[in-house]
């Protein structure tokens, strides 16, 4: 075991909402362990496999559609919760996550654990901010992640 924790926040900043992700890895600096490698992506899958190789713990910070939306509203989800789950709520990107996470397990490559930090979103549009639900949402989230990073240090550690 590497002892490597991953953060990924997926998403894009000039699409409203699902900046989500990249505000969270933001907000995570100088809150973690300073060997947490904190990373943005643009959710395509065989690049965030690139950025997890080696990883014993990943957390990921995803924005999904749902229907009905609840903009705002939080999910943690287990790796297996989040192959089944995220493929029946809409991604924001071409593929989904949990399309990311069947390429892993297919591929023999995914993480020994993997947790899901995701909000409901509410505007995609190109050029808008993050909408008042889910820029409300940021403190929760962002403090759930925190969370997720000390506990993967602590089972590190016992393991």
């Amino acid at each position: 075991m590497s002892g490597r924790v991953v953060v990924t926040g997926v998403g894009n900043t000039l699409r409203g909402d699902d900046g989500i992700g990249p505000a969270v890895v933001e907000a995570l600096r100088g809150r973690v362990p300073g060997g947490t490698v904190l990373t943005v992506s643009d959710g395509e899958p065989a690049r965030l496999l690139d950025l997890w190789r080696n990883a014993d713990a990943v957390i990921v910070v995803e924005a999904v559609r749902t229907d009905p939306a609840r903009p705002g509203a939080l999910h943690t989800l287990t790796s297996a919760e989040a192959s089944t789950r995220v493929r029946t709520t809409a991604s924001t990107h071409a593929f989904g996550l949990g399309e990311c996470l069947a390429l892993a397990e297919a591929l023999g490559r995914m993480p020994p654990r993997l947790v899901v930090h995701a909000v409901e979103i509410a505007n995609v549009e190109l050029g808008e901010r993050l909408s008042a639900p889910v820029r409300s949402a940021l403190p929760d989230l962002t403090d759930r992640v925190v969370a997720s990073v000390r506990e993967a240090y602590a089972r590190n550690r016992d393991s």
